[in-house]
């Protein structure tokens, strides 16, 4: 554990280091980073630490509990005596003084609650492990996110190299038309349309890049880091081609961190159940007290009073509070437990029939894209190839300005299909990774 730790750690400080000069960090660096420093990941973290502290003190339940007390008195009476018809005895008038120690250790020591304890540390056991899931939930959302928005900034600088391109056809239009027209042979329609088409791609430029801006800073949130940490990242996106259907649904109740909290939650029920039938049973301790009680009576004005007395002395037994009828409140406990694990089943069941759904439409847009892909990736090459030939016959002067700008538009068009079904492709791939639990892997 500290290894990876130290791992972690590493990969944070080298990157925190690398960023500033625009080094490009891979997604394994971006998955790293925000594992040790996303909030979510580290809010989840703590809720599951206050579970391990709960069952750090599990064994305190089944020992005994002391209490002690002490109390110290101070009297100042005003008192009169009469002593009517006893001999000798003269009656009394004054100011009584006296002073008092009590004190005292009660144990409590239960040795039968209807077998409550075991199941307040059953409970306790059960919650370290739904604290666990929790962040494994957390981790694989955040992940997901993560992996989402890198891959969404690659997309991104796919469009911003695409517009690039698109923008470099442009300025080769507008020489062209430029000579064209200054040698007689050109329309000046033709270089005014080239001179705007070239003004849309400089502002898409623009507009791409501020996207690509705002995606970063979405990132950095998301790991954890300074917003103004600049840095590149890979240009490619890689897609996984070979995942099947049914692997994804095998045992998928096992791995999906949702369906693992949901059956969790019953589990938890069940417990709560047990804690509430324990109420039926009798409760029986084993109890001792030692007191100590001393009274000084330091001016004593009464004949008959002690002017000093000192008590001390140990107790035990054992008590037993037998529940005879408390308004059915056991029983109302006892039903509204079987209701809330009927409730809970059901919320897995309902829990279960939506992951299961979820993998099957993300599998089949995963199928689409991936054939989207297939042929989008054909009909670049064949867009490229069409807008250089129409280009070229512009230059010999055999071909007219909207044959070449029909021709730029179609390779447009091929390029934001293709990034799509690339990050589209992604996409669904992600998603069938974190519902299947294995984005992290």
């Amino acid at each position: 554990m500290r290894s990876r730790i130290g791992i972690v750690a590493f990969i944070v400080v080298v990157f925190c280091n690398s960023v500033h000069a625009q080094e490009r960090i891979s997604v394994e660096q971006a998955i790293a980073t925000a594992l040790a420093n996303n909030y979510d990941i580290r809010l989840t973290k703590n809720d599951s630490v206050s579970y391990a502290i709960d069952e750090s003190y599990l064994y305190t339940a089944f020992l005994p509990t002391f209490n002690g007390t002490a109390t110290k008195l101070y009297t100042r009476n005003q008192e009169t005596n009469e002593f009517k018809g006893l001999p000798n005895r003269t009656d009394t008038v004054g100011i009584s003084k006296s002073n008092s120690l009590t004190a005292g250790v009660a144990m409590n020591w239960i040795l039968f609650d209807g077998f409550r304890m075991y199941a307040v540390r059953d409970r306790v056991r059960e919650l370290v492990k739904y604290g666990e899931l929790g962040i494994k939930a957390q981790v694989a959302n955040s992940v997901a996110e993560v992996v989402a928005t890198y891959y969404n900034i690659v997309r991104q600088k796919q469009q911003l190299n695409a517009i690039v391109e698109q923008k470099t056809i442009s300025e080769e239009r507008v020489k062209l038309a430029d000579k064209k027209l200054s040698v007689g042979l050109g329309a000046k329609p033709e270089l005014l349309q080239a001179k705007v088409d070239l003004n849309a791609y400089n502002s898409a430029q623009y507009t791409q890049n501020t996207l690509i801006a705002a995606l970063k800073e979405k990132l950095n949130q998301l790991m954890g880091v300074e917003k103004d940490i600049n840095y590149d990242v890979v240009d490619s996106i890689p897609i996984k081609k070979d995942l099947i259907l049914g692997d994804l649904l095998t045992n998928i109740d096992q791995t999906n961190p949702d369906l693992q909290l949901f059956r969790k939650n019953i589990e938890l029920s069940e417990i709560a159940l047990r804690e509430a039938k324990a109420n039926y049973y009798p409760r029986v301790s084993l109890v001792s007290n030692y007191n100590f009680n001393r009274t000084n009576n330091t001016q004593n004005i009464n004949p008959f009073q002690l002017p000093y007395r000192q008590v001390s002395g140990l107790s035990g037994g054992i008590t037993a509070a037998i529940p005879i009828f408390n308004g059915f409140s056991v029983t109302r406990q006892v039903k509204q437990s079987k209701l809330t694990i009927l409730q809970q089943q059901l919320l897995y069941d309902n829990q279960s029939m939506q992951v299961n759904l979820a993998i099957k439409n993300a599998f089949k847009d995963y199928e689409l894209q991936k054939q989207n892909l297939i042929l989008e990736e054909e009909n670049i090459l064949l867009a490229k190839e069409n807008v250089a030939i129409a280009l070229e016959r512009f230059k010999q002067g055999v071909s007219v300005f909207l044959e070449l700008r029909e021709a730029q538009i179609s390779l447009n068009d091929a390029y934001n299909r293709l990034i799509a079904a690339r990050y589209n492709a992604k996409l669904a791939e992600i998603q069938l990774m974190r519902l299947k639990g294995e984005i992290i892997r």
